[in-house]
C-alpha cells in the first residue's frame, strides 16, 4: 500500500466508497438535520490531493446523506483552532438551535497543543458537549487521532495522543456514538496522507475518513433493522 499510496485515487482507493456505494448504505437513513461542531478537523480542512476531490470529510458526507434525502439541512461551524472550551462556549447554543438529528463532535485535538495538557479538564468538558449535544437525541459520530498526527516539538506527543484517544473512545461508548478509530487505520502509513502543516489530512485523508464515518452510519442502520 505505501509503495503505491501516490499513485490512488479516489476510484482505485480500497478504502474510499463510492458516491453510490455509500449512498446505498445509508438507503434507509432516517438523518435529515446534520451538524458538526468543533475545530479544523471537524470542519475537513487540508491540502488537495491529485486524483481526489478537493473536498472535506464532513461536506462529503453531507453530499451523500443528500442522495438520500435532498432536502437535508447542514450546519457545520467548526472553527480552526478551537479548543474544546471553545466549542462549548461559542458553537453548543448554535448547535441544539439547528435541532439536529446526526452531530459529528470533536476529539479535543487542540487541547494538545498546550505546553502541559490538563487531561481531567479536558476530559470534563468534552464529556460537557457529548452531553449537549446526546441530549438533543442526535446519532453521534467522533473518530480518534491517527498515528501519523505528529508535533515533534512535543516529545511526549505519541502519549498525549493516546490518552485523549482514550477519553475520546469512553465518551463515544457512553454515548452510543459512532466512532471512528484512526490511530491504527492502514492509511497511517501513506507517505501523502499529510498535508503541509503535517497536521491535517490531505484530502484523500479525507475521503477515506468520509467512507469510514458512513460505514459506522451504515452499521447503526444495521442494527436497527
Amino acid at each position: 500500500m505505501t509503495a503505491t499510496a501516490n499513485f490512488l485515487t479516489e476510484e482505485s482507493d480500497p478504502f474510499c466508497l463510492s458516491p453510490a456505494s455509500a449512498a446505498e448504505l445509508l438507503t434507509d437513513a432516517p438523518w435529515r438535520r446534520f451538524a458538526a461542531i468543533g475545530d479544523s478537523l471537524s470542519a475537513g480542512a487540508g491540502d488537495p490531493s491529485p486524483g481526489y476531490a478537493d473536498i472535506g470529510w464532513a461536506d462529503r458526507v453531507a453530499d451523500i446523506l443528500r442522495r438520500v434525502h435532498p432536502d437535508l439541512a447542514y450546519l457545520n461551524t467548526a472553527e480552526i483552532g478551537a479548543t474544546t472550551a471553545k466549542t462549548l462556549a461559542t458553537q453548543a447554543d448554535r448547535m441544539i438551535a439547528f435541532g439536529p438529528d446526526l452531530i459529528h463532535v470533536p476529539c479535543g485535538a487542540n487541547d494538545l497543543f498546550h505546553p502541559e495538557p490538563d487531561f481531567a479538564a479536558i476530559e470534563q468538558t468534552l464529556r460537557r458537549v457529548f452531553e449537549l449535544a446526546a441530549g438533543t437525541g442526535a446519532q453521534l459520530t467522533t473518530f480518534t487521532l491517527g498515528k501519523a498526527f505528529v508535533v515533534p516539538k512535543f516529545q511526549d506527543w505519541r502519549d498525549r495522543v493516546r490518552t485523549l484517544n482514550a477519553i475520546t473512545r469512553e465518551l463515544a461508548l457512553d454515548h452510543d456514538a459512532v466512532l471512528v478509530d484512526m490511530w491504527d487505520h492502514p492509511i497511517n502509513s501513506r507517505p501523502n496522507l499529510l498535508s503541509s502543516d503535517r497536521i491535517h489530512f490531505s484530502t484523500s485523508g479525507q475521503a477515506v475518513m468520509a467512507s469510514e464515518v458512513i460505514k459506522g452510519l451504515a452499521g447503526v442502520l444495521d442494527a436497527n433493522r
